[in-house]
C-alpha cells in the first residue's frame, strides 16, 4: 500500500493494571439495562430486544482526569458504567455460553450524555448520535484482566460528584447481563478485539457543572476520577 497521505491518527489506548495498554477500536453502549433508570427517563424495559447505541473510539478519555465542557450543551449528564474490553474477535454469533472467552477485562467509565440535545432529538423522533457520540464523551479507568475480576454481579457500580453519591446498585441488577448483551451485538455486528463495551446506567442520573469532580468505582475492583473542566 501507498504511504498515507495525512498523518495515521494515533491510537486510542487504555491502561490495564498489571502493565501494558489495550487498543480502543469501537465503543458500542447499551441502554436501558437497569430497570430503574429506564423508569426515570421515562421509557419501559423489553426483556427480549436490547437497546444499541455507539461512540466513537476516540472519544475515550483513559484513567479520566481533566474532562472539557462540550459545546453546543447546557445540560451534561453523568452516566456511570460497567466497561468490558473485548479481547478476541467472534466469529459470527457468539453463543450465550461462550460469550465470556472473549472478554478481556472490565472496567468503570461515564457515558457522558448533551441531555438537552437528546431531549430535543427524541421529541423530534430524530436520532440522537449528537448527544451521545462527541469528544471525550467516554471517560474509562484502568482495566481489570478477567482472571482477576471475579464474580461480578455483586459488586456494586458507585457514582459521587462532589463528594457526595450520585448513582449506586448491584451489577446483578442489570436487565441484560454480559453475556447476553456480547450475544446480542455479535448479531448485529462483527465483535474486534479492542472493542469496548458500555454496560448501561443506573438510576440517579444529573447535570455536571465545570469545576464539579467526579469519583466512579465498581466496589472492590476500580476506580476513576476526573474533573470537568
Amino acid at each position: 500500500m501507498s504511504q498515507t497521505v495525512i498523518p495515521v491518527p494515533a491510537p486510542t489506548l487504555l491502561p490495564v493494571r498489571g502493565g501494558g495498554a489495550f487498543p480502543v477500536r469501537r465503543i458500542y453502549c447499551v441502554g436501558r439495562n437497569f430497570a430503574d433508570h429506564a423508569r426515570e427517563m421515562g421509557a419501559s424495559v423489553d426483556r427480549g430486544n436490547p437497546v444499541f447505541f455507539m461512540k466513537p473510539g476516540d472519544a475515550v478519555v483513559a484513567g479520566g482526569g481533566a474532562v472539557p465542557y462540550p459545546p453546543g450543551t447546557q445540560e451534561l449528564h453523568h452516566e456511570v458504567e460497567l466497561v468490558v474490553a473485548l479481547g478476541r474477535d467472534a466469529d459470527g454469533v457468539v453463543p450465550v455460553d461462550g460469550a465470556g472467552a472473549l472478554v478481556f477485562g472490565y472496567g468503570v467509565g461515564l457515558d457522558l450524555t448533551r441531555r438537552d440535545l437528546q431531549a430535543k432529538a427524541k421529541a423530534g423522533g430524530l436520532p440522537w448520535d449528537t448527544a451521545k457520540g462527541f469528544d471525550h464523551s467516554a471517560p474509562c479507568s484502568e482495566l481489570v484482566p478477567a482472571a482477576q475480576a471475579g464474580d461480578l454481579a455483586a459488586r456494586r457500580l458507585w457514582l459521587e460528584v462532589n463528594g457526595q453519591p450520585r448513582q449506586g446498585a448491584a451489577l446483578g441488577e442489570m436487565v441484560f447481563p454480559v453475556a447476553e448483551v456480547i450475544h446480542a451485538l455479535s448479531k448485529l455486528f462483527a465483535l474486534k478485539a479492542g472493542d469496548l463495551v458500555f454496560m448501561g446506567t443506573p438510576a440517579g442520573v444529573a447535570a455536571l457543572a465545570q469545576g464539579d469532580r467526579f469519583h466512579a468505582g465498581i466496589e472492590g475492583l476500580v476506580e476513576l476520577e476526573g474533573s470537568i473542566t
